[in-house]
């Protein structure tokens, strides 16, 4: 269980560095699919699957959609990818900052953080994760406004961003 949560985060972590050097709207998408992937998977790990698959199943539906006005905005002829001597260079940098950033907080770790939730309870009928679905549906209105609110000015940013000084592939002729 050590070396799969081990090879979850190491592809989390290598996935958030390819979306962060990546400046193609393209290449990042994609990056960030596979960050998702990996981080539900640290979800099922830990005991959330019904978590996991919600999060998953609505970021795919969301980064689908970011993704097609992103790829309808930003038309470049030649988008920079992961093979680009400047996204290399970046990459690299990145990778460097999370190894001493690991080399400087790895002191005092220890395999007794990779316990699943449902170990630590001893005769539990619930699942970990079913405990906050009900608190979702009842408390959770507010938050799912807020949400929502976010999630709509954080595609309005990405579109104006993508934008640039031209209109892309949806501009009038």
């Amino acid at each position: 269980m050590t070396y799969l949560m081990s090879f979850l985060l190491v592809g989390l972590v290598v996935g958030l560095i390819g979306v962060a050097s990546n400046p193609s709207p393209f290449f990042a998408a994609l990056g960030l699919v596979v960050v998702a992937g990996f981080g539900c998977g640290l979800l099922v790990g830990h005991g959330g699957p019904f978590l996991s698959l919600v999060l998953f199943l609505i970021y795919l539906g969301g980064m689908l959609v970011v993704f097609a006005y992103s790829a309808a905005l930003a038309a470049e002829p030649f988008p920079e990818s992961w093979g680009s001597w400047s996204v290399f260079g970046q990459a690299f940098i990145y990778f460097m900052g999370v190894v001493l950033a690991f080399w400087y907080l790895c002191g005092g770790w220890n395999e007794v953080c990779w316990v699943p939730v449902e170990e630590l309870k001893t005769l539990s009928i619930f699942r970990g994760d079913m405990g906050g679905v009900p608190l979702v549906y009842s408390l959770g209105g507010g938050m799912l406004l807020i949400s929502v609110w976010v999630l709509f000015l954080a595609l309005l940013v990405v579109l104006e961003l993508t934008r640039g000084m031209s209109r892309g592939a949806l501009r009038a002729i």
